[in-house]
């Protein structure tokens, strides 16, 4: 039996049993990345969020002290997104990273207090 499916490589290319099946898996994969990236950006935009009202600066600029902890931290931009999240909620965040989020936020508001 032929089949036909729809491959980005190669249109309308009868494929074996086996290549559905690991077309079928990278699909399937591919969906699982989406809904994680998906995922994360929420996460990400209400820390931006978190910090536009605790930081009272604006939302590019939340964005950017959300990337400048991350890279000074050495953590994943939406693990620091997470912990803000949690901190702003009332919880704990590491000495590093609260330093860090200290000293961004001071340069971002500084910067829109003087109108940049």
């Amino acid at each position: 039996m032929v089949f036909f499916a729809m491959s980005r490589r190669h249109p309308l290319q009868p494929l074996s049993l086996t290549d559905l099946v690991l077309e079928h898996e990278r699909l399937h994969e591919e969906i699982d990345q989406l809904r994680y990236a998906l995922t994360s950006h929420a996460v990400i935009d209400q820390a931006i969020g978190a910090l536009v009202a605790l930081g009272r600066i604006p939302p590019d600029d939340a964005w950017q002290v959300l990337r400048e902890v991350s890279q000074r931290t050495n953590t994943k931009l939406r693990t620091v997104a997470e912990h803000v999240l949690k901190f702003a909620q009332g919880g704990a965040l590491s000495d590093t990273e609260l330093e860090e989020l200290r000293r961004a936020l001071g340069r971002h508001a500084a910067r829109c207090s003087t109108g940049r």
